[in-house]
């Protein structure tokens, strides 16, 4: 039996910072994970992997058709995928043990195997090991959500990862789902030479962004050769000797239709992982869609435990449950963590990247927000004509009377990067016209940022 100040049950980006964040505070810290690594699904089978093959991809499909415009001309491209594919488990490795060594600097006491509660208050590691905490911080993350009917077998129906870890490109890869994992997936394999086919229940693609961003993007895919099949479910997945064979039927009801596949990935969304936790067995009240309840402060109904990250509400993103994981640590030592839900990102790492922040449209004519809009082209950027990027816009919507800055859309280059600034600004509750008038550095393409701003009063000076 061990006495700690705070045990976190998951070595994911929210518990993993979480532990540091408590460590630094003075608190004797253990974090339990059931990997061999930690990182949690992020580092190890999520986002870290997939934007190495996305990196690599992009350099690939570079080679072959943008550099050229260049005045570089590259004969006889060929793919070298087990290299693709060594290079994207080096950059796994360096990651997981860089946090492995946080851990070690940290002094905090890293504990491998199956956490679960007996009791309220009692946490055993495999059954044996018992742990005793002040505090106890449940940040088991997600899992992928299941199709029923559709088994992975993650040789030809992938999970998003065995998506990752193909030894061959499929000639034609049927992806279910329209969300950011299975558009970030298709456009991997789409580069490497997979014809792809996205199959989608609702009538749009990435249903919580703004519903004009999501258009672009589709209008962008498609001609990079994606094919959209929206307002379709998938009745069934049949393996045989030439592949998948696919039934499709209408969302809205009506006649089944077939189609081939080399290879099917299920992204239709994740699920809070809780399994083998004993969650019942400590008392802990979970929400309809299996969530850990808890309240402002990250508290559950039961008595010195928490969650933080995708096992509770909100978006299940690494940074979200990052952020929650330093509040909450904060917050155990006496502090005042927060987290500002209304200033959140998300980023679709797709070429040209998707990013956003605040209300979308859709959401502020619901709530009866009166709002303004501007928009700017990356066409009109010098320095995105420069580099031969010029797909995409950024839209910033900003309330009529305050003009405070409520939402920002990105569609094109480096947009993942672009929003942190928009962020910043969201944050300090800039107004449009603070963006407007701050000096941005040219050529970049965060000018585009500023021209947006100044369009919001219809002030842009290069459109």
């Amino acid at each position: 039996m061990s006495d700690f100040d705070v045990v976190v049950i998951g070595g994911g980006p929210g518990g993993y910072v979480a532990a540091i964040r408590a460590a630094q505070l003075g608190m004797r810290t253990a974090c339990v994970d059931k990997r061999a690594t930690l990182g949690g699904t992020c580092l190890n089978i999520g986002c870290i992997p997939s934007k190495a093959l996305l990196q690599s991809s992009e350099r690939f499909a570079e080679a072959g058709h943008a550099f050229a415009q260049h005045g570089v001309k590259v004969g006889n491209l060929t793919l070298d995928l087990p290299t693709m594919m060594a290079r994207k488990d080096k950059v796994v490795a360096a990651n997981t043990s860089g946090v492995d060594y946080l851990f070690r600097k940290h002094k905090i006491e890293r504990i491998t195997g199956l956490a679960s509660f007996t009791a309220p208050g009692t946490l055993v590691v495999d059954g044996k090991t018992q742990l005793k905490a002040r505090s106890f911080v449940i940040a088991t993350g997600s899992e992928s959500m299941p199709l029923p009917g559709v088994a992975a077998d993650e040789k030809t129906i992938l999970s998003s990862t065995g998506a990752l870890s193909l030894d061959a490109v499929p000639k034609h890869l049927v992806v279910v789902g329209g969300g950011y994992i299975g558009l970030e997936m298709g456009s991997v394999w789409g580069r490497l030479g997979a014809e792809v086919t996205v199959v989608e229940f609702l009538d749009r693609i990435v249903p919580s962004m703004d519903s004009e961003t999501g258009a672009a993007l589709q209008r962008l895919l498609q001609r990079q050769g994606f094919r959209f099949r929206l307002g379709t479910k998938l009745a069934s997945a049949t393996n045989g000797k030439g592949g998948v064979t696919l039934s499709l039927e209408p969302a809205a009801g009506g006649p089944a239709q077939e189609l081939k596949a080399d290879a099917v990935l299920i992204a239709i969304g994740r699920r809070p992982y809780t399994e083998g936790l004993g969650l019942e067995k400590a008392g802990v009240a979970l929400d309809n869609k299996g969530r850990i309840v808890v309240d402002q402060h990250f508290a559950t109904n039961v008595p010195s435990l928490y969650a933080i990250g995708d096992v509770i509400a909100g978006p299940m993103l690494a940074h979200k449950a990052s952020e929650e994981g330093v509040a909450l640590a904060e917050r155990l030592a006496g502090q005042n963590g927060q987290v500002n839900y209304d200033a959140i990102p998300a980023v679709i790492y797709t070429a040209p990247e998707v990013a956003s922040v605040g209300k979308t449209e859709e959401e502020l004519k619901a709530a009866g927000t009166a709002y303004k809009v501007g928009r700017f082209p990356f066409t009109a950027n010098p320095r995105a004509r420069a580099n031969g990027d010029t797909d995409g816009a950024v839209k910033i919507l900003a309330d009529t009377a305050t003009d405070r800055i409520l939402g920002v859309h990105i569609v094109g280059p480096d947009a993942g990067t672009i929003i942190a600034e928009c962020v910043v600004a969201m944050e300090f509750a800039a107004s449009a016209e603070d963006i407007g008038r701050i000096c941005h550095a040219h050529p970049t393409l965060n000018e585009a940022v500023k021209e947006a701003a100044l369009a919001v009063d219809g002030e842009a000076i290069h459109i």
